[in-house]
């Protein structure tokens, strides 16, 4: 053989010696497949050399044992203590155990191998680990509640006149994301030893150099007065309450003391419009035009306010005032046709003075009421509930069919009065109730009671222009009158005359210091009535427009008598009976 080849076959055996050395060294470390791999830890555990359920247990147990003992936590020099067991934290020792064997398994020469590396390169396997939400959430809150320090920014201060400004402070935060981490793989740990908690700065993002220029404008603001203009009148604004008003955040005119000054402005220069309205005078009625208002604009002004103590110089800003329109403008109330008067009539009234009192009351509650053409007059939507509230007294009423003292007594002579315009006017009445009793003063059957909210008194307005209601309270009369466009309607009434129903009952009472037999009549009282009224509408041109009837039933007053005692029946004389005389009895002598 030559040299040459000597040589490689030399090289040859030596190699397949070192494989066999290998190959042998190899299975050497591979070992049992039911046992883990020298050099595994897991969560810095040895565990080398056990079976898989050996070592789950073994790690369970020491898991059980320090669920309970808890780990001190810290941060920003608070302390915070907790347990694995307090924040539900669970361990997959199972799952670590399997990715240990998947490690340092396979068949007999790959498991040499990867054996063999575990000698030089030990491996750690680190868990799974898994925490109740809820519980770690709580607890982060409250962590973060007690750590966290907001940061403050640099702001502007006044002290007096003067403004500087205030440098900021850098706070500190909680990482809760990293925090959670830190938790809940403490507790799963078998350490127990302190964690620093991670924390971060919270820096302030306004500071003492971005804030110099506003500290020269706020200065500006403030140091000297300004003056306000409107129209001739001026106002002068001192340095105190420009600084008063002076929002150091905003740098405008939006504090509470602006707020309060501006309002006063406005209750200064406000205006308030007056709508179109119309004048009753002797001569009949007339339109009064609209007046337009005047109204501060407030946020225009405050800003030409803030412009004006901007300047070195000519401070002076005028106000912005707008025009403020009527809600009834001239032609809008000339549109409503209110040109002369529809219906009237009047009613004297008289009484005690508070009932005179609540017919005054009442009377300016429905003055000046206007009523839209084919809109319904509702005589308790108009005057709403008659209470002591409003000013309503006590005064003799109307109550169950008998005069009484009550709250609003008086109330009803408006009404009535209401009622007998309408119907002068020929307007359709759609309800109307009688008294109780009769009352003799007012157009036979024409009365009209009202009671909130149950009895009331309403007609429509069935014109083509609107109604305007004025009362007129005279000392001893009330006149409605109804203004609008003229219909000239002819009204004919047909009224029936009264007619006795029943009898007033007697009402007895027995008086003694009358004589026996004797009788006194106080009061006559009233029978029980009927009544009805006709009212026939025509147009101007004669064409009968309506017909209709209103009927009234009154009750009974009672006849009030006194009657003497009844005379005492005589008593029948006394009759006595006289027994028949005896003669003594013989007397009779014994013979000695």
């Amino acid at each position: 053989m030559p040299p040459r080849s000597r040589f490689w076959s030399r090289i040859a055996l030596l190699a397949l010696g070192a494989l066999a050395i290998v190959l042998v060294v190899v299975l050497f470390f591979a070992g049992s497949p039911d046992h883990l791999a020298d050099g595994t830890r897991i969560d810095g555990i040895d565990v080398s050399g056990l079976s898989a359920g050996d070592a789950q247990a073994l790690l369970a147990g020491r898991a059980t044992r320090l669920e309970n003992v808890p780990v001190t936590f810290t941060s920003g020099g608070h302390t915070f203590r907790l347990t694995a067991r307090e924040l539900g934290v669970q361990v997959n020792w199972k799952a670590a155990v399997a990715a240990a064997q998947r490690e340092g398994g396979g068949f007999g020469i790959v498991r040499g191998f990867r054996r063999l590396s575990l000698q030089f390169f030990p491996q750690n396997f680190v868990p799974a680990v898994e925490a109740y939400k809820p519980a770690v959430d709580y607890e982060l809150s409250l962590i973060a509640a007690a750590v966290d320090t907001p940061h403050r920014e640099a702001h502007l201060v006044r002290r007096g006149l003067h403004i500087t400004i205030a440098a900021g402070l850098t706070g500190r935060q909680l990482d809760e994301q990293a925090a959670r981490t830190e938790i809940v793989h403490a507790l799963a740990s078998f350490s127990r030893a302190p964690v620093t908690l991670s924390a971060r700065n919270d820096a302030p993002t306004v500071t003492v150099q971005s804030l110099t220029g506003v500290q020269r404008t706020a200065s500006m603001i403030i140091s000297a007065p300004i003056t306000l203009v409107a129209g001739p009148t001026r106002y002068r604004v001192p340095r105190w309450r420009l600084a008063t008003m002076l929002d150091l955040t905003t740098l405008r005119f939006t504090a509470p003391a602006a707020d309060s000054y501006f309002a006063k402005l406005e209750r200064i220069v406000d205006k308030a419009p007056k709508d179109a309205t119309f004048a009753v005078s002797s001569h009949g009625i007339r339109l009064v035009a609209a007046e337009e208002g005047t109204a501060l604009n407030v946020p225009a002004s405050a800003d030409r306010a803030l412009a004006a103590a901007k300047r070195a110089t000519n401070r002076v800003a005028t106000l912005v005032v707008g025009s403020q329109p009527a809600a009834r403008s001239t032609a809008a109330a000339k549109a409503m046709g209110i040109t002369g008067i529809v219906g009237s009539f009047e009613t004297e009234y008289g009484g005690d003075p508070n009932r005179i009192h609540n017919v005054e009351l009442v009377s300016h509650l429905i003055d000046g009421t206007l009523i839209a053409p084919g809109a319904t007059f509702s005589f308790n939507d108009t005057t709403g509930e008659r209470s002591a509230a409003k000013g309503f007294l006590e005064a003799p009423v109307i109550v169950n069919g008998e005069l009484q003292t009550g709250l609003g007594g008086g109330v009803c002579q408006v009404s009535t009065t209401v009622f007998n315009a309408a119907y002068e006017a020929g307007l359709r009445i759609t309800a109307r109730t009688n008294h109780a009793l009769y009352i003799s003063h007012y157009p036979l059957g024409r009365d009209a009671t009202v009671d909130y909210p149950d009895i009331d008194l309403k007609f429509v307005n069935d014109t083509t222009h609107w109604l305007l209601l004025r009362t007129f309270v005279n000392p001893s009369s009330l006149s409605v009158v109804l203004y609008g466009t003229p219909q000239h309607r002819r009204v004919v009434s047909i009224a029936q005359p009264l007619t006795v129903v029943a009898q007033p009952p007697v009402q007895k009472t027995v008086d003694a210091t009358l004589k026996p037999g004797e009788v006194v009549v106080d009061d006559s009282g009233v029978p029980a009535q009927s009544t009805s009224v006709e009212r026939k509408v025509y147009s101007a041109s004669g064409t009968l427009l309506s017909d209709e009837t209103w009927y009234s039933s009154y009750r009974a007053q009672p006849k009030i008598v006194r009657v003497g005692p009844k005379q005492p029946k005589k008593k029948p004389p006394a009759t006595t009976t006289t027994p028949p005389t005896q003669s003594p009895p013989a007397t009779t002598t014994a013979p000695e």
